[in-house]
């Protein structure tokens, strides 16, 4: 036998305990949402941009992306993510303020969070 292995020895009531153990103690995942952004006539491409740029990081190159498809689909998710930070970037849409290149904005775009499939 080598002497420099260690080896445990297992009680019997400690093989019982673990599966439960197991299950009791794994991390549950959080559903996942949707943050989405909906489509209106009041706003540009620049503001989408600049916005999607300012609060969720984006290149220009995937900001214009998604200003071009939220404009021609009506609608496009901006990021799957937990309920609450979900939740946190719907409101930071909505406080984002209006688009100074267009004289009717009175105000952000529109944003709605909702279960992924």
């Amino acid at each position: 036998m080598d002497t420099h292995s260690a080896t445990a020895v297992v009680k019997p009531e400690e093989v019982a305990a673990r599966p439960r153990e197991l299950v009791e103690n794994k991390p549950r995942r959080q559903p996942p949402y949707h943050v989405v952004l909906w489509n209106d006539e009041d706003h540009s491409y620049e503001y989408v941009i600049a916005m999607l740029m300012e609060l969720f990081a984006y290149p220009p190159e995937k900001g214009f992306q998604m200003a071009k498809e939220v404009d021609t689909q009506g609608r496009v998710i901006l990021l799957t993510t937990t309920l609450e930070h979900a939740e946190l970037k719907r409101d930071q849409v909505h406080a984002y303020g209006k688009d100074g290149l267009i004289a009717r904005c009175k105000g952000a775009m529109w944003a709605t969070i909702e279960p992924a499939a």
